[in-house]
C-alpha cells in the first residue's frame, strides 16, 4: 500500500469524510530537504468533514495529524492541510 493510499484509509475510517483528496506533491520538492528519490514525502490533503464542525482551524489539524502521527514520524515530511466543515462548503 502506498503512503497516500495509507493516509485516504486513515483519515476515511477515523474521520469519516464527505469529501478527501490525498495529492502527491513530492515531485514539487525533488531535492529538498526530506525529500526521497522514490517519493511520498510530501502531501497536500483537502478533507471536508461533519467533525471538523465547531473546532478551529488548529484543533481541525491536530486531529489530522493525530490520526497520522505514524506516518508523520515516518515517511511524511511535509503535510499541508485544508480542512472544511460541511457548513463552510454550503
Amino acid at each position: 500500500m502506498t503512503v497516500a493510499d495509507t493516509i485516504e484509509q486513515k483519515l476515511t475510517e477515523t474521520l469519516s469524510p464527505s469529501s478527501l483528496e490525498v495529492i502527491d506533491e513530492s515531485h514539487k520538492h525533488a531535492g529538498h530537504a526530506g525529500s526521497r528519490p522514490e517519493g511520498e514525502t510530501h502531501f497536500r490533503v483537502e478533507i471536508i468533514a461533519p467533525v471538523f464542525e465547531g473546532k478551529s482551524r488548529v484543533e481541525r489539524q491536530r486531529l489530522v495529524y493525530g490520526v497520522l502521527s505514524e506516518e508523520m514520524a515516518g515517511p511524511i515530511h511535509a503535510l499541508a492541510l485544508k480542512t472544511l466543515s460541511p457548513s463552510e462548503i454550503a
